[in-house]
């Protein structure tokens, strides 16, 4: 399956320590054209900029993930403004609200998020966002802030979207596109399977967050870039088209938010 994209996984991650080489010669060998590796804080968004200088076709993002915004101070602002002018940052990110865990106040929660939207502006960049049990208050952020990042391509991504067809189609009008990733195969993931559905293609993209959330034919193991290519081929089936057509139109969508070059592809 040529062309796809897994555009949010964390291959820097210490999972992939002793392994990481053989997880990426996977995932070129099922054919993925790049990686894009997301930061979740500062040393992670660090990691994931050594790692993308490391590979020509992994990508990384650099952000303060909701469950850390407590620690966003200056001294973060202005390091994270720094990683997010490396050559191979696509993205600030992932940021936004999680009020499931709340690991973070709700109110550091909203001033870092803000704060780091304000810096995707200022430099250009899109956004990777994270929003769990906090539809509403993420819903209403993005869509003040929408209006001021227009950059001739799309604004960001919602990364693992789980909410329903309504609020999907909400973040497509304002310019945003809709991450499908692994759970989506699970049996009782109705609605993401319904969003899936109903989206336009040019509003798609996947995911496999890897090393989380496996897909169901791999439930148990952790997971990884190559995976990916099984949630493709579950879409495909989904909107009744085959997956290397899905798998093209993906990969041009991330292409295109993300300003990755083409044919960047690596020979195995």
């Amino acid at each position: 399956m040529s062309g796809l994209i897994d555009t949010h996984a964390h291959v820097h991650d210490r999972g992939f320590q002793q392994d990481r080489a053989a997880v990426l010669a996977r995932a070129r060998a099922a054919g993925l054209a790049a990686v894009v590796t997301v930061g979740t804080d500062l040393a992670e968004s660090e990691a994931a900029v050594a790692l993308a200088d490391q590979e020509a076709d992994v990508f990384a993002t650099v952000g303060v993930h909701p469950h850390d915004a407590r620690l966003w101070d200056e001294a973060a602002e202005s390091r994270l403004r720094e990683l997010a002018g490396q050559a191979k940052v696509v993205a600030i990110g992932e940021i936004g609200l999680d009020f499931y865990r709340d690991l973070s106040p709700r109110a550091d929660q909203e001033r870092a998020f803000r704060a780091q939207l304000k810096l995707a502006n200022e430099l250009r960049l899109p956004v990777v966002i994270h929003a769990r049990q906090a539809a509403e208050a993420t819903a209403a952020i993005l869509t003040e802030w929408a209006p001021d990042a227009a950059c001739g391509r799309p604004l960001g991504v919602l990364h693992c979207f789980d909410g329903d067809v309504a609020l999907a189609g909400r973040y497509v009008e304002l310019g945003f596109l809709i991450s499908i990733a692994g759970p989506v195969t699970y049996p009782k993931s109705t609605r993401i399977r319904e969003v899936a559905l109903a989206m336009p293609a040019e509003a798609l993209v996947l995911e496999t967050d890897a090393p989380y959330l496996t897909p169901q034919f791999r439930r148990g193991k952790r997971n990884e870039p190559a995976y990916v290519v099984e949630t493709a081929r579950f879409v495909a089936d989904l909107r009744r088209t085959d997956a290397e057509t899905l798998a093209a139109s993906c990969g041009g969508n991330a292409r295109r938010l993300f300003r990755l070059p083409a044919g960047n592809e690596v020979a195995v």
